[in-house]
């Protein structure tokens, strides 16, 4: 079945009245229902509890409480590096942006200042700079930290479509993480400014940042900002940032001129919070 075909259907199921629906089930707290069903989904995505700071299933009130999971102290060092992976995961796509164009999947690109949410001056920044996309499939540790030291600016909610994330739907949707809802965090750093973008998808209940708390819902259709320009606001490489309830994916990008990234990573590779992410090039 081709990538199209796959995905025509998410063009006509309600995702939006789905994704509410998931986010209340999530919140709910139901005693030994809420546990059988962590249970049932630890054993089918393989999420290895061992790692988790409460490792006890039964512990968790609600799945909510369960998917957004501390991690024990040490679980994911940080390396050595100028930007680290800020989530687990794997890789959908990375490396230099092209104009002001961002590859997706083959014969998809999308544009910088769609995805910001048409701030074209934000975006005339990372112009011929580098990208990672991120994917967190569901068995993923869902809190996302930080790539490296920043200072926060602004929080943009953009409104959007609620497609799937996954590998497939990015090969057939055009533009896919610039349609989706999602929440673009902009950070000064020592080396300029990034972009942490939040992208919101199917059943994905809500997204929190650490300084907001959850952003949505309330889901409206229109964007809203937040400035914090006037305040301190420092988050360290490796601390956590905000948490998807559900997966989803992670877009970035960085000024030039283009990053060095890790000569081991290639598109679907599996990825670690921490691990080395790229280099600042030294030209």
């Amino acid at each position: 079945m081709s990538d199209r075909l796959f995905v025509l259907p998410q063009y006509l199921f309600p995702k939006q009245a789905l994704t509410s629906f998931a986010g209340w089930v999530a919140g709910k707290e139901r005693g030994a229902v809420t546990t059988w069903i962590i249970r049932r989904f630890v054993a089918k995505y393989g999420v290895d509890m061992g790692e988790a700071l409460d490792s006890d299933i039964a512990s968790y009130p609600s799945f909510n409480e369960f998917f957004t999971r501390a991690l024990k102290p040490g679980a994911r060092p940080i390396a050595q590096a100028d930007l680290v992976s800020p989530v687990d995961g794997a890789i959908s796509q990375f490396g230099p942006i092209e104009g002001d164009q961002i590859f997706q999947a083959k014969g998809h690109s999308y544009t910088i200042t769609a995805l910001v949410g048409g701030d074209a001056a934000l975006a005339a920044q990372f112009e011929h700079g580098s990208f990672a996309t991120l994917y967190l499939s569901p068995k993923d540790y869902h809190r996302i930290h930080m790539p490296c030291d920043g200072r926060l600016l602004r929080m943009v909610y953009v409104p959007g479509e609620l497609f799937s994330v996954n590998p497939a739907t990015a090969r057939g949707v055009p533009g896919l993480f610039a349609r989706n809802e999602r929440v673009v965090c902009v950070f000064e750093s020592a080396r300029g400014p990034f972009v942490l973008v939040l992208v919101g998808a199917t059943i994905v209940g809500s997204m929190a940042t650490v300084w907001h708390g959850v952003v949505n819902p309330p889901r409206g259709g229109e964007v809203r900002e937040w400035d914090y320009a006037d305040r301190q606001i420092v988050l360290k490489k490796g601390e956590e940032m905000g948490r998807f309830l559900l997966g989803s994916t992670v877009v970035m990008l960085f000024p030039p001129p283009p990053l060095v990234f890790n000569p081991a990573w290639a598109p679907a590779g599996a990825i670690r919070l921490g691990e080395f992410m790229a280099n600042h090039s030294t030209s």
